[in-house]
């Protein structure tokens, strides 16, 4: 395999997506093949979007609300462009169906959270990335703690930005380590940290390009919390914060605070 023929990461996304054609997914295959550690990193994109897509599957077999419908009625008989839609038959029925159920469950999804755009994106895939990797215990990071400059070195290069590693250890959390991921905005960081009794949180970190998050205040703290994970998040200087984990407001709030002061 030449240089120039070799997969690099826009490929492997693109496999993940299922993108590729044949003959590139083949070379990628192979790649995959001789390569454990791309072959690791495939495995954990692949689980992540995975989870991404199951986070809020339910909201896809939720009844389209009536305003959507008689809106997009309404669209239907002003627009002479979708006169063709009538001569489509069901096929056009389906595609019409697909836009309403997706744009639905976007609906629902904004009115449950009180942000948009970027940031709304950003803190799913904190969760989602917690979700995925919190349980693991052969491979909960690629880099472990005792790896810790180049863990910093290799991050803050893949997001082009100085990285900061908190110190939550007067709190009783430990570094287990980190791992890089894919986001909407470029490349995120997780971090873990383990407390004496098992405990995991991660702080999740990346390029937040969300410019409603200026007119919110950027460095104020908002809470989530979706399927038992709560989550403190900000934006400061385009830079996104997610802080998430199974413990109590108060207590994630205050382990939120420590990592602000020191970033």
């Amino acid at each position: 395999m030449t240089e120039e023929n070799r997969p690099d990461d826009s490929d492997l996304h693109a496999y993940v997506d299922g993108r590729l054609a044949p003959d590139r997914r083949a070379v990628v295959e192979a790649q995959l093949a001789a390569d454990p550690h791309a072959a690791e990193r495939v495995r954990a994109w692949a689980a992540q979007s995975q989870a991404l897509r199951a986070l809020h599957a339910e909201l896809l077999t939720a009844p389209v609300p009536p305003h959507l419908l008689h809106a997009a009625q309404q669209l239907h008989r002003r627009n002479n462009r979708f006169a063709s839609m009538q001569r489509w038959g069901g096929m056009a029925a389906s595609v019409f169906l697909a836009f309403a159920v997706g744009w639905a469950s976007h609906m629902e999804w904004q009115a449950r959270r009180p942000d948009t755009g970027g940031t709304s994106r950003f803190v799913r895939q904190a969760v989602a990335a917690h979700a995925v990797f919190v349980p693991e215990t052969r491979h909960p990071v690629e880099v472990d703690a005792a790896q810790q400059q180049h863990l910093v070195q290799w991050l803050s290069k893949r997001l082009n930005r100085p990285l900061k590693l908190p110190v939550l250890s007067s709190s009783g959390y430990e570094l287990v380590g980190g791992r890089l991921l894919p986001g909407d905005d470029g490349a995120r960081a997780q971090f873990m940290y383990q407390n004496a009794a098992g405990e995991r949180i991660t702080l999740y970190v990346g390029a937040v390009d969300d410019p409603a998050a200026k007119g919110m205040g950027e460095t104020a703290f908002r809470f989530t919390s979706e399927n038992g994970v709560a989550s403190f998040y900000w934006v400061d200087q385009g830079f996104g914060y997610a802080l998430s984990g199974k413990l109590p407001r108060p207590a994630l709030l205050t382990l939120a605070e420590s990592v602000y002061k020191q970033l």
